[in-house]
Formats: structure tokens, sequence, C-alpha cells
């Protein structure tokens, strides 16, 4: 096939806040042991298939941040230069790949943060009950958005999401392979936002779950028949989770 640029979106591995099935939103919540077992796995199967960045985007929240930090480890013998307790502002920074001779450009970026969930970060559904009753009640009554209080809203959402990929089409090219590691939810807007969809699906999104897509980016603003030409956009494989078996 021709060069194509390859889009890896990655699921953050499980943290102790899916462990306690706690609405993270914005909360900085570690990896759990499964968690970093799991990213161990997804590197090595990553590794095996030969699918070697050369550029990778996470969100900088704790969770992802070490998600991204086990896969490198396993492509590079340099660590992260800074501790991942700290990742908090978006920053980016080139580290150096023993096996290339150039680096793997790491970008933490703001618009791959999961939902900002205002009085709900935190929280177990039973705590959010027992502290706003009525609100929860509401929510479980109606399929319709409400707005939660300090809550970013769905546009919100899918306007970072449209921000992001729209800043990846025009920062890339055909022949780069892209890491873009991420959460659940801003996934499903960002999945949505590429495949030119008019509203967000709900999508399942297991922990190191994998969404692959080959675009030819050189072909992308076309306006003829090549926009329904499946050899130039392609799903490669959707919320894969083999590697988990291994």
């Amino acid at each position: 096939m021709h060069r194509v640029m390859k889009l890896l979106f990655i699921r953050h591995a499980q943290s102790t806040g899916n462990r306690e099935k706690r609405m993270q939103g914005h909360g900085e919540y570690a990896l759990s042991n499964e968690g970093r077992q799991q990213a161990g796995k997804l590197a090595r199967s990553l590794l095996a298939e030969a699918w070697h960045p050369s550029h990778v985007y996470s969100s900088p929240l704790k969770r992802t941040a070490q998600t991204t930090q086990i896969l490198l480890d396993h492509f590079q013998t340099a660590p992260l230069p800074a501790a991942v307790s700290d990742l908090i502002d978006s920053a980016e920074t080139a580290i150096e790949s023993p096996d290339e001779s150039k680096s793997i450009t790491v970008e933490y970026a703001d618009e791959l943060k999961e939902f900002q969930n205002g009085i709900f970060q935190g929280l177990t559904w039973a705590e959010a009950v027992s502290r706003h009753p009525d609100l929860c009640r509401q929510l479980e009554a109606s399929p319709d958005w409400i707005q939660i209080p300090g809550a970013e809203t769905p546009q919100d959402a899918r306007s970072r999401a449209h921000q992001f990929i729209q800043a990846l089409l025009r920062r890339h090219q055909n022949g780069d392979q892209i890491w873009i590691v991420t959460h659940s939810w801003i996934l499903q807007h960002l999945i949505a936002e590429l495949m030119g969809c008019d509203r967000s699906w709900r999508l399942r999104a297991n922990n190191t779950a994998l969404f692959e897509f080959w675009v030819d980016q050189s072909r992308w603003h076309c306006a003829d028949q090549n926009r329904f030409n499946t050899d130039l956009w392609q799903v490669r494989r959707f919320n894969d989770c083999r590697h988990l078996k291994a």
C-alpha cells in the first residue's frame, strides 16, 4: 500500500480510580499494579509488531502520562525527563531513541484530558447519590444531557476534539506514525471528529484498548470521489485488547 499517516489511539491502563469505580475526571490517579502490567503487555505487543511511533501525544493526567512512560520505556532506554507527578501543564520534549537517528517527540496536550466532571470528580456513584440526591435522580430518569455543576458540556468536549484533530492533520504527513494516549470519554469525541461524524457515538474502550486508523493525509481535503475511496481511509482495528490475553 502507498504511504499513509498512521494514527493509533490508546486508552490509558487501569488506574486506582478505575479499580475503585470513581468518576475520575481531571483527578490525578496513578496506575494500579494491574494497570502497570497492562501497559507492559501493550508495550511488548507493539514492539513485536514493530509499531514504532514517530510522534506521541498524551493527556498530561497522571494515569495517562504513566501509561505513556511505560510504553516508551520499552522503545528506548532514556526515561521521560520529568516526574510524572509534575505533568500538570502541556509540555513538549524530545527523547533520543537508541534505534533511530531521530528522536520521538512527546507532547502533553490538554485537549486530550478526560471529561471535566465538576462536583462529581473523584466520587463513586454511591457517594454522588449520597451528596447530590436530586441531581442524581434527574440523571437516572432522563437520557437527555443535564448539566453537572462545574462540569464541561459535550460541546466543550467536541470543540477540543476538533481543535486537536485539525492540528494533527495540519502538522503531520504521510509516513508519520502517531500514538495518541488518552481517556475513554474524550476518545469518543476524537474518533467522531476524525471520521467526520456530525454527532458523537458511544464507544466501548477498555483499558489499553487500541483504535488504529490509516489516513492518506495528502488527499484529506479532496472534494472529489476520493472522499468515498476506502483505500484512502481505513479503520484497521477498534477496541483491540488482544495483548491483554498474552
